[in-house]
């Protein structure tokens, strides 16, 4: 050991390398010990010693982003999931909770986590438009991530933390400026979107430069296991494989899985899936009520006219699927507003040829519209949005029939604002702040079934009826999830003697849809992925009612009995239903006997939130137990 200068030790470690020590600082302890100070106030010190424990790290295997956050406490199996994530998956997973059960949150732990930790200084996050400042004020007030939405070209280069639109991102002059930018981490929502890897989204996430990556989905399979393997290779290519070596080892079939063992050990190691069903986590209640509707004189002579221009139409085409969807499309349009049909047939009309025979028979029916002057939904609407007293969400398929509404709850001195895909980010946004502070009515298209939060409310009305589960869950899923205090009520209309009374008789009777433990209806979808295009058939090639309803009754036990026969424990309903034509008096009798309560016997529902949720997954998927 050697010392040059008083102040400085230096202790040689051999090959010509010295640690050198300072010793300024013992002089000057020295001096106020033999004068017995000055010294710091001891508040200083146990500030220092704070600090100096905060910084310490107990454990590698502990999150040290819960001692960070300002203002709540996620739960168990969100932490759990950012501990697997960070310590598991080296910061590369697919995030595929259900519905509700705060996805966002998990990411925003994992975010937080590699920001404390030092590894993560600059991040992208890429959302659905209407979802950027959902996000912004969530990092910003939950995690204390000073996040920003994107505005301005500038702010890409210049902001660590950005949250955009996907849409934004991939154009002109972002694009360049994105894929030139090196990221630390990459999130991206509703990351079903990149699922089919012709498409500008997929191409342009895959040339993003990252080092970490969550992708948040509910549906990481929605159609065929080719979706599957493009989602994990926009997250880590070669997990399984190439694309000609997964389909050898893991495809049977488009949708059928092989060496299922295999798979699932190779998806746990990237995806994570909690479930309502595994409890954990309290959901309040879904109390669900079936209200049929009888239609009026009007507007049954143009349901059975555009019934009548539908079957003929079919039979023309030689039974061709390649318009159907536009003419089933027009007997539901009818379920739901004569606005909404009249915008079909006037497009109809405009593109037929003059000399085409079909003109006039659409123009019959545009007759028939002009002699309708009430909705029967929509007085009824109007009757619920009175008794309820509370902000209301309805949710409708169709813009003529969003617009339709709006008018008559004016009329009727209701505030509502719209909410429809055609607005740009900003609107939207101003259009869940008036919902939220001022307007008791909001009326949503599908645009408003995904993504967003609204558990302030707790009343949804089902204006008309998707025929994919699916969306219909995600309706419910804006009001029913984690944060929600209340029993959220679930109000479906539908037309007596129509096809929308079918639909909802399969879709809640048959399959229990609103009680099926999400197992169970996973295995039913995984059965059929088309079910839209099985019941446009089944409606357009049925001859009348009791065929229908048969079919339809048909249908249900196809898509059941093989999830029954799978499920270890298969759901019981809370309560028996019996549906508008199960009691053998005619819809017509159940109707107008039901019409003083608007419900008919025993038609609410119920149903234990364990049992209450579901996700359009493959069965390979749901039973991964990740």
């Amino acid at each position: 050991m050697s010392q040059t200068d008083p102040e400085v030790l230096i202790k040689p470690l051999g090959a010509g390398l010295d640690i050198h020590f300072e010793r300024d600082w013992l002089a000057d302890l020295h001096t106020r010990m033999d004068n017995n100070g000055p010294w710091d106030r001891p508040e200083l010190f146990q500030l220092a010693l704070e600090s100096e424990a905060a910084r310490l790290v107990q454990s590698f295997d502990e999150l040290q982003c819960l001692r960070h956050l300002p203002s709540f406490t996620p739960l168990d199996h969100q932490t759990e999931a950012a501990r697997k994530v960070l310590l598991e998956m080296r910061g590369r997973a697919i995030l595929a909770d259900e519905v509700g059960l705060g996805k966002t949150i998990e990411a925003g732990l994992v975010l937080k986590e590699y920001m404390v930790r030092g590894l993560v200084k600059k991040a992208l996050i890429l959302v659905p438009a209407s979802l950027v400042l959902q996000w912004v004020r969530e990092l910003n007030q939950k995690f204390g991530i000073s996040a920003s939405a994107q505005r301005k070209s500038y702010m890409w280069a210049n902001t660590d933390v950005i949250v955009a639109s996907i849409d934004t991102a991939k154009r002109s002059p972002h694009r360049d400026i994105v894929m030139s930018l090196d990221y630390d981490m990459l999130i991206i929502d509703e990351a079903h979107k990149l699922k089919n890897k012709k498409t500008t989204n997929y191409q342009f996430v895959s040339g993003l430069r990252r080092k970490y990556c969550l992708l948040l989905t509910a549906t990481p399979v929605q159609n065929n296991m080719d979706e599957l393997y493009n989602l994990i290779h926009v997250l880590k290519p070669g997990q399984l494989g190439g694309e000609g070596s997964f389909q050898d080892n893991f495809v049977a079939d488009k949708r059928v899985p092989k060496n299922e063992g295999i798979l699932q050990s190779e998806l746990s190691k990237i995806m994570i899936r909690n479930r309502r069903s595994d409890g954990g986590v309290d959901f309040t209640k879904r109390i669900v009520k079936n209200i049929p509707l009888l239609l009026s004189p009007e507007e049954q002579a143009l349901y059975d006219g555009v019934t009548r221009f539908v079957k003929e139409r079919y039979d023309e085409m030689g039974h061709s699927t390649a318009n159907a969807f536009t003419l089933v499309t027009l007997q539901r349009e009818v379920c739901s507003s004569r606005d909404a049909v009249f915008v079909t047939l006037v497009h109809l009309f405009k593109k037929l040829p003059e000399t085409s025979p079909m003109r006039p028979k659409v123009w019959e029916l545009v007759e028939l519209i002009r002699g309708i002057t009430a909705n029967s939904k929509a007085e009824k609407v109007i009757e619920l949005v009175d008794s309820i007293q509370e902000k209301v969400i309805i949710f409708t398929e169709y813009r003529a029939s969003q617009e339709y509404l709006m008018k008559h709850l004016k009329d009727h001195g209701i505030s509502a604002v719209p909410y429809r895909g055609g607005m740009n980010r900003g609107k939207k946004d101003w259009m869940m702040d008036l919902f939220r502070g001022r307007a008791q009515v909001l009326v949503a298209t599908e645009a408003g079934g995904e993504g967003i939060n609204l558990q302030f409310c707790h009343h949804l009305i089902n204006f008309d009826l998707p025929w994919n589960p699916m969306r219909l869950e995600q309706r419910i899923g804006r009001i029913h999830r984690l944060g929600q205090t209340h029993d959220v009520n679930i109000y479906n209309l539908s037309t007596i003697g129509t096809i929308e009374e079918h639909i909802l008789g399969l879709l809640h009777e048959k399959i229990n849809m609103f009680e099926l433990v999400i197992g169970g209806l996973d295995l039913i979808l995984d059965q059929t992925a088309s079910l839209e295009t099985d019941l446009m058939k089944l409606v357009l090639e049925s001859d009348g009612d009791e065929e229908m309803r048969a079919r339809l009754n048909k249908l249900g036990d196809s898509l059941l009995s093989p999830a029954t026969s799978k499920a270890s424990n298969p759901a019981e309903p809370v309560t028996k239903l019996r549906g508008v034509t199960g009691s053998g008096r005619s819809p017509r009798t159940q109707a107008k006997q039901a019409m003083s309560t608007g419900f008919l016997p025993d038609s609410g529902v119920v149903a234990n939130s364990d049992t209450a949720g579901f996700a359009a997954t493959t069965e390979i998927i749901s039973t991964t137990g990740v």
